[in-house]
């Protein structure tokens, strides 16, 4: 069935509406036995004659019609809307307003069965009642969120959340659900969990305990955008404890956890990712709760005990003193994230750190592929803006079926994908910041990872651009074989960039140019030393015609592939 022929069928026989009834029945009863209740209902509808007979309160008694309608109280609303046609001959048009399909997960292997999504206009709290003291506590992996979440919610009476719990939970009970399949797979490699589905069950869980006076939400946000999305869909926090940690202690923290719990996402691999998202997500979001001025941070390095002591001080002057709290700005202390020497942004990367490698001894890493990049031909093509890199990479990928990259392309893809690490880089961008050369880095390796096997190859266009960036993708990824230099004059490069710029409708006038080109040098000019030590530098003339060009770093290309054919085919003693 293809997503009109679904949707014309879901609405013409008003599913949306029952799913509706029955969705808000279950809501006011909360039957033990919800199968049963359900089969009751669905009895009933029969008797009333179908789908189109029921209402939105049909399952809910006279005495709780207080109840309002799920789809917020817009009479004869569905949870579908623009879906029929606009022609009003047609005969099953009976609702103004349809939502998407996608409200419904038509994608998934349980079509209709995910109801997660119908509540997503229905208010978390009871409008009539208080709303609970909601308390997050954010921190590192190891930091100590659950002990310390527990111990506030005990000494309070409130209840406790832990959103990783939810999360294993719902793995474990749908583990045939192709979805939750997907987000397992996405947990243990150590990356955050889609932030829709987290909040949705966040609010789910919080709508089965509406009476609390107060819930303490364990390990969530853990990013800007998941903030923010807490906030638009449950409520603002009352207070946002932050246990700062330094890595060290993480590190070993982790290590006796794993030793003792064996939890599936305490493996190597995931703990590394885990760790380098904290350290990336860490000062963006503790800044965005300071400048509301809801976090208090806390030395978790401490003793347990030490560290609820100043929590439970901190709480009492916030949620139940008379006075205003004692939160404000809190300015943090990095030095408590971040290792000495660190950047605020950093892609904490362990994976070529003998240290870290003997702290996480003895659990094995997987999808380990850097002998496989080690080995490729990576090519770099280098140049300032304007010297013609894209069009001779572009022309180099179809003759000898290599992989152009380009780190502009890579960043555009990644914050078109919505990802989480996608509103991380926005985030860092809008505040002004270039992009931490570790994330570039990180996007550059997954997508050679991707195309090993399938490629002949590697073009990467514009990168390196410094000497520390051409250091560290030998480090972590491999050497490269050959590196191209474009050499052309700051004259050429900015008539090239204008003439371009006319027919593109780019705004940059001729002294933002100037700049550019200069900068380009500066940061260049270590780079290319480097790689002339170790004659790897080939130098092209870039003046010339793109036809000259190219030909001339295909006679670059065709020795070295002609040389490595040979070694590979009569190899000396020492290979």
């Amino acid at each position: 069935m293809s997503a009109g022929e679904a949707k014309e069928y879901l609405a013409r026989r008003e599913i949306p509406q029952l799913f509706e009834s029955l969705l808000n029945g279950l809501m006011c009863y909360k039957p033990d036995d919800p199968i049963e209740y359900l089969e009751s209902c669905l009895q009933k509808v029969k008797e009333l004659g179908g789908p189109e007979k029921v209402k939105w309160d049909t399952f809910v008694s006279p005495e709780k019609k207080t109840l309002p309608p799920l789809n917020g109280g817009q009479p004869r609303r569905s949870f579908f809307r623009n879906v029929m046609p606009d022609n009003s001959n047609f005969p099953y048009r009976r609702y103004d307003r349809l939502p998407p399909i996608q409200q419904f997960s038509i994608e998934s292997d349980t079509d209709l069965s995910e109801t997660a999504e119908l509540i997503e206009e229905y208010d978390v709290f009871d409008p009539a009642r208080p709303r609970p003291k909601i308390i997050l506590v954010i921190g590192g992996p190891g930091s100590g969120k659950g002990t310390q979440s527990l111990k506030i919610a005990e000494r309070y009476g409130f209840n406790y959340i832990s959103v990783g719990e939810l999360l294993r939970k719902k793995i474990h009970s749908t583990s045939s659900n192709r979805k939750w399949s997907l987000i397992a797979k996405i947990i243990t490699t150590g990356e955050l969990a889609p932030q829709e589905t987290t909040i949705t069950e966040i609010k789910q869980r919080l709508m089965q305990i509406p009476d609390e006076e107060g819930i303490v939400i364990d390990g969530f946000p853990r990013d800007v955008a998941q903030a923010i999305s807490f906030e638009d869909q449950i409520c603002t926090p009352d207070l946002v404890v932050f246990l700062a940690c330094s890595s060290q202690r993480l590190k070993e923290r982790l290590l006796k956890r794993a030793e003792q719990q064996g939890r599936p996402d305490d493996n190597l691999k995931a703990t590394q990712r885990r760790l380098m998202n904290f350290k990336q997500n860490a000062v963006p979001l503790v800044k965005y709760f300071q400048e509301k001025g809801l976090i208090i941070t806390f030395d978790a390095d401490r003793d347990e005990e030490e560290v609820f002591f100043d929590i439970s001080s901190a709480v009492e002057n916030k949620l139940f003193a008379n006075k205003d709290a004692a939160t404000g700005p809190n300015e943090l202390d990095c030095s408590l994230i971040m290792d000495s020497g660190d950047p605020v942004y950093t892609d904490f990367d362990f994976e070529d750190q003998e240290e870290d490698q003997a702290i996480f001894s003895g659990y094995e890493s997987t999808g380990d592929f850097s002998e496989d990049l080690r080995k490729s031909n990576i090519i770099f093509v280098v140049g300032g803006p304007g010297s013609g890199k894209g069009s001779q990479c572009e022309q180099l990928a179809k003759k000898y079926g290599f992989t152009h990259l380009s780190t502009g392309d890579l960043l555009q893809n990644e914050l078109s994908s919505l990802s989480e690490r996608s509103k991380l880089i926005k985030y860092i961008m809008e505040c002004g910041e270039p992009v931490p050369g570790g994330i570039v880095l990180k996007l550059l390796k997954e997508a050679m990872i991707s195309k090993l096997g399938d490629t002949k190859g590697f073009l990467i266009d514009g990168y390196p651009q410094e000497l520390k960036e051409a250091e560290e993708f030998e480090s972590k990824i491999g050497e490269p074989k050959l590196v191209f230099c474009l050499d052309c004059s700051t004259e050429t490069m900015s008539s090239r960039l204008l003439m371009r710029n006319r027919s593109s409708q780019h705004t940059d006038n001729a002294e933002t140019i100037k700049e550019g080109i200069q900068s380009y040098y500066q940061a260049s000019k270590p780079m290319i030393a480097y790689y002339e030590r170790k004659t790897q530098l080939c130098k092209v003339d870039a003046e010339r015609t793109q036809e000259e060009v190219f030909l001339d770093i295909c006679k670059t290309i065709d020795s070295f592939l002609t040389k490595q054919e040979a070694a590979f085919c009569y190899p000396t003693e020492t290979q």
